[in-house]
């Protein structure tokens, strides 16, 4: 995977999440060490909280923006 060169905090949305996928079928393959099971396992999760972290942004943009139309109306 490419991406992994990339560090977590750079990547957007859909990027991490695609990366995300990628690990999941990898490691539900099997067959690597455990070393590398565990760094890959490792950068998952923080692929998985980098998701988190662009979700909760969006959440916060959307919920700021129905605020202030309501306080419009």
């Amino acid at each position: 995977m490419s991406e992994n060169d990339k560090p977590v905090s750079e990547l957007g949305y859909e990027e991490a999440r695609d990366e995300l996928v990628g690990v999941v079928k990898i490691l539900e393959q099997g067959g690597l060490d455990l070393d590398a099971s565990l760094a890959l396992w490792e950068r998952g999760e923080q692929l998985a909280t980098r998701c988190e972290e662009q979700l909760a942004g969006a959440r916060k943009r959307i919920e700021t923006a129905l605020a202030s139309t309501e306080k419009d109306s």
